[in-house]
């Protein structure tokens, strides 16, 4: 059966006239900026060549440019990130250090209370364990906050091993006089084993954005194994 072709439009009937194509961009101003895609396409004009022709080069350039500085800014960005990093990694070697070549259990406990807020650019540390009557080891009562039982389970519920709080107040059951100073803090849990009580390490800082809930966590979880295993080491506590 023959095709009826008769009232089909021609090809070039389909085509759009300049001056159709004209009218909708002035219909539609926003048209290039809501598809930017479009000018990929386009073939720039060398220059402007007349009062009523739109230099759409220099449109294509600025887009460009702007493209450039989000690009300089997200690597600029990068470069920020990865030397925060860096400097964060040599602080953490250095508490580690610290309490690494301490002499007896004594200076292992100054060493984290003491010269992790110097080494770590924190203002107060703290090494707190949950009262669990005469159960405490004889060790971890000297130099040691105690806490209440529970304390630990409430703030890493969930098994998490780090939590970063930010625009806080200071618990003085954790910081003791130093509480005052606290308004960001991160809370490291310290894992001495199952027959041992829950102990947690506390950093406090008088920044309120210091410490933040975006801020990743493994060099923190790195120092608490460190502290922990550290400890078990000292006072023979079995893994």
């Amino acid at each position: 059966m023959g095709s009826d072709t008769k009232n089909a439009p021609a090809l070039n009937d389909l085509r759009l006239s300049a001056a159709e194509v004209l009218g909708f961009l002035r219909s539609n101003p926003n048209f290039l900026a809501e598809n930017p895609e479009v000018l990929q396409t386009l073939v720039p004009p060398s220059a402007k060549q007349g009062d009523n022709i739109l230099d759409m080069q220099r449109f294509m350039v600025e887009r460009l440019q702007n493209e450039v500085e989000r690009l300089r800014a997200l690597q600029a960005e990068l470069v920020r990130a990865g030397r925060s990093n860096l400097s964060s990694q040599n602080q953490i070697h250095a508490a580690v250090l610290a309490m690494l070549e301490a002499h007896t259990f004594e200076h292992v406990i100054e060493a984290v209370t003491t010269d992790f807020a110097a080494l770590l650019d924190v203002d107060v540390v703290s090494l707190a364990i949950e009262s669990v009557g005469d159960d405490v080891h004889p060790g971890l009562k000297q130099g040691v906050r105690v806490v209440e039982q529970g304390m630990v389970a409430t703030l890493l519920h969930d098994g998490r091993e780090v939590l970063l709080r930010s625009d806080i107040e200071g618990e003085a059951t954790i910081y003791g006089a130093g509480a005052s100073l606290v308004h960001s803090d991160v809370i490291v849990r310290i894992d001495l084993g199952a027959d041992a009580p829950a102990c947690l390490l506390a950093m406090g800082s008088r920044e309120a954005k210091r410490f933040h809930a975006g801020q990743g966590t493994e060099l923190l979880c790195f120092l608490g194994r460190v502290v922990a295993s550290t400890i078990k080491t000292w006072l023979n506590i079995p893994s």
